[in-house]
């Protein structure tokens, strides 16, 4: 049957109609907020680049916590921006490290919260890449340690979920084995299974002070035209023990989210990530489009295409929208 019989718009009519018509919802829920904690006390630093968005010492962060619990977000995953680096980022598992003490802060005062760290070398290399050097080369076996030793150090600190972004080869392997000679049979793994070498992170660096020093990171991110290597990558990650997958950045990859879906039974994340947020803010800075309706709509079509997890930077604003 069709037309006149058959009218889609009859379930659009009213608001009310609409709502129950809907096939995906939002729900703070799926939400989890990014923090960056630096060294330093009551600071709170805007990022420049991220309208929004800021820089917090240890004592603004938990304060911060508070809030994002209070608006009912599950979860954050923090970054950290340590005071001193080095070639072999002896930050990143150090037990006095910026975000070590920020996650036992956390754990202490925000109880209900989930924690979540991303492990990765980058904020901790004075060459700002996510694995230790050799000459000009990213070394990928010589890093498994150091990522491992890292992921360590924050379940010792009271983390709930290691997240590591930095795509040398083996680490979920290496990081279970790790926690799990450990007594931290219990803490869970997100990986950052597809990860791909985008342009849209640039502000991210920017908040982060993680911008390479030379080179980019094309050698272990992924190649953004490839769609069965980031299947190979879930599958392998999955081999080696991790709980659940993420896909970084997200809207341009909504193709690799939803075929994901499909394929695999795991929770999957989605990075909402810098430049997509950005973007979004700027355009509706300048007018040229509705912002807040905007960043609805991408948080949406993230949902729609199968993420249980989205991590984004508007996690607050959306929380008070839902």
């Amino acid at each position: 049957m069709s037309f006149p019989i058959v009218r889609p718009r009859r379930l659009r009519r009213t608001p009310t109609l609409r709502r129950m018509a809907r096939e995906t919802r939002l729900s703070r829920d799926q939400l989890i907020f990014p923090l960056f904690v630096r060294e330093g006390s009551n600071v709170r630093e805007p990022v420049a680049s991220m309208p929004g968005v800021f820089r917090f010492s240890i004592d603004a962060l938990v304060e911060e916590a508070k809030r994002v619990q209070d608006l009912g977000i599950p979860a954050v995953i923090l970054f950290g921006i340590p005071s001193a680096k080095d070639p072999c980022a002896k930050g990143a598992d150090a037990a006095d490290g910026i975000v070590q003490r920020a996650v036992e802060r956390l754990k202490r005062e925000v109880t209900d919260l989930c924690v979540m760290t991303d492990v990765c070398l980058c904020e901790y290399t004075d060459h700002g890449h996510c694995g230790l050097i050799e000459g000009d080369q990213i070394v990928n076996d010589p890093s498994l340690a150091r990522l491992a030793a890292t992921a360590l150090s924050h379940a010792r600190a009271g983390a709930d979920i290691v997240a590591p972004s930095d795509m040398m080869d083996g680490r979920v392997a290496a990081i279970r084995s790790a926690l799990d000679a450990n007594g931290f049979q219990d803490v869970a793994i997100l990986s950052y299974a597809a990860k791909y070498a985008s342009a849209y992170y640039g502000p991210f660096r920017d908040a982060a002070e993680s911008t390479p020093a030379f080179g980019d990171r094309r050698s272990y991110q992924m190649d953004p035209a490839n769609q069965r290597e980031a299947f190979r990558e879930m599958e392998l990650d999955l081999q080696e023990g991790a709980d659940a997958l993420m896909i970084k950045p997200a809207l341009p990859y909504l193709d690799i989210l939803y075929a994901a879906r499909q394929r695999f039974d795991v929770p999957l994340a989605a990075y909402h990530v810098s430049g997509e947020y950005s973007m979004i803010h700027a355009a509706a800075a300048n007018g040229w489009i509705d912002g807040v309706r905007a960043m609805e709509e991408a948080l949406l079509s993230i949902a729609r295409a199968g993420a249980d997890w989205i991590i984004t930077y508007a996690a607050k604003e959306m929380a008070i929208r839902l």
